[in-house]
C-alpha cells in the first residue's frame, strides 16, 4: 500500500496526505482525520526511511548499557526499551563497561558513527558516578541507574534515601524502637543514601541507631556474617534495616541458626524486592522489602529523551514498600 492510495481514498493530494500523517497543523483537523481514517482502513504503514529523511530524525535511540544481563540493570533496560517502542522509537543497544575508558571509547565511536536521536546510558546500580559522555554527542543524553560525574547531566536514579527512610519508618510504625543497620560498602552511593534516609526516620522519631552501622558487600554470605557479629556484640535490638535483600536473607539464616525468631524477636526489612530473594523455594513470601521500581525508572529515563523538558540534574522514582512476613506483626 502506497501513500498515493491513501491520498486517493481521502480525496486529497499526496503532499497533503504526507503532511497529515506527519502531524502538520497547517491543514484542517477535518482533513487530518480523513487522511488518518483512510490510512487505517488501508492498513498503511509509512516507510520509516522516507519518514526519517522528511523529518531529519532517524527514529533511533542509542542505548549504552553496563552489564545488561545484571538482574537489576535488566529490569531498567526492559522498561526503557518498552517505552521507546511505545513511542515508535527503535533501540540500538551496545553492552559494555561504562567505567572502563578503552571499552567506553570504542562504544562511543560506534554510536557516533550511527545516526541516533538521543543516547540512554544505563548503569548497573547507584554505586558510584560514571564518567560523563555528554560532550561526545550533539543529541540529548540521559543517564539511568547510574550517576554521571557531571552534575548538570540528566540523571534518573532510584530514590535510595527515601527507600531507607521508608524501610525504617515501617519498622517504627510496627512498634520497633531498637533498630540496627547492616549494609553494603562504605563507598557505595546507594548505601550512603539509604543510611541517610534511615537516620532521618530515626531522628524524627527521637530514636538512636543501635550500635554502629556494619558495612560489607551486598552478598547473602556477608549478611549472615554481619548478623552474627551483631548478635555476638550483645547489643539489644528488636529490628534490623538491611541494605539489600541478599543481606537480609543472610541475616534471616543466621537468626534461624541462633534460635532468634523472625519477626517475633527481630523484624527485618531489605531493599530491592527481588523475586529470587523475597520469595522462597515454595513460592511463599519471606521478606519485607522496598521495591525501587526499576522498570519504571527505565521508562522515565527513556521518555525524558523524547521530551522537550530534558531537565538537568537528578530525578527520582518513588519506591514502594512491599510488606512480607519478616516484619509483619
Amino acid at each position: 500500500m502506497r501513500l498515493s492510495d491513501v491520498a486517493a481514498v481521502a480525496g486529497v493530494s499526496i503532499a497533503t496526505a504526507s503532511k497529515a500523517l506527519n502531524g502538520s497543523t497547517r491543514i484542517s483537523r477535518a482533513t487530518r482525520d480523513r487522511v488518518h481514517e483512510a490510512a487505517q482502513r488501508l492498513d498503511f504503514r509509512p516507510d520509516a526511511l522516507a519518514r526519517s529523511f522528511a523529518s531529519g530524525q532517524s527514529g533511533t535511540i542509542g542505548v549504552l548499557t553496563h552489564r545488561a544481563k545484571n538482574t537489576f540493570a535488566r529490569s531498567v533496560t526492559i522498561g526503557a526499551v518498552l517505552q521507546l517502542g511505545e513511542q515508535n522509537q527503535a533501540a540500538l543497544v551496545y553492552d559494555g563497561d561504562v567505567t572502563e575508558s578503552r571499552a567506553m571509547a570504542t562504544s562511543v565511536r560506534e554510536l557516533q558513527a550511527r545516526r541516533i536521536d538521543g543516547l540512554l546510558v544505563i548503569g548497573d546500580g547507584h554505586e558510584h558516578a560514571s564518567p560523563s559522555l555528554t560532550h561526545h554527542f550533539d543529541v540529548p543524553v540521559t543517564y539511568v541507574f547510574t550517576a554521571s560525574s557531571d552534575p548538570t547531566d540528566v540523571m534518573y536514579l532510584p530514590d535510595n534515601q527515601r527507600a531507607g527512610r521508608m524501610a525504617t519508618q515501617h519498622l517504627i510504625d510496627t512498634g520497633h524502637t531498637r533498630i540496627a543497620h547492616l549494609t553494603g560498602p562504605r563507598t557505595s552511593i546507594a548505601a550512603q543514601r539509604r543510611k541517610a534516609g534511615m537516620r532521618e526516620a530515626l531522628e524524627a522519631a527521637g530514636l538512636d541507631l543501635v550500635g554502629r552501622v556494619r558495612h560489607g558487600d551486598w552478598t547473602r554470605v556477608r549478611g549472615a556474617r554481619l548478623m552474627a557479629e551483631l548478635l555476638a556484640s550483645g547489643a539489644e535490638f528488636d529490628a534490623v534495616f538491611c541494605g539489600n535483600d541478599h543481606i537480609a536473607l543472610g541475616a534471616i539464616e543466621t537468626c534461624a541458626a541462633a534460635g532468634v525468631r523472625v519477626p517475633e524477636d527481630v523484624a527485618l526489612v531489605g531493599v530491592d524486592n527481588w523475586e529470587g530473594i523475597v520469595v522462597d523455594q515454595r513460592g511463599a513470601d519471606q521478606l519485607t522489602s522496598v521495591d525501587l521500581e526499576l522498570m519504571e525508572l527505565g521508562r522515565r529515563g527513556a521518555a525524558s529523551l523524547l521530551s522537550p523538558e530534558h531537565a538537568p540534574g537528578e530525578h527520582y522514582v518513588t519506591p514502594t514498600l512491599v510488606v512480607g512476613p519478616s516484619s509483619r506483626r
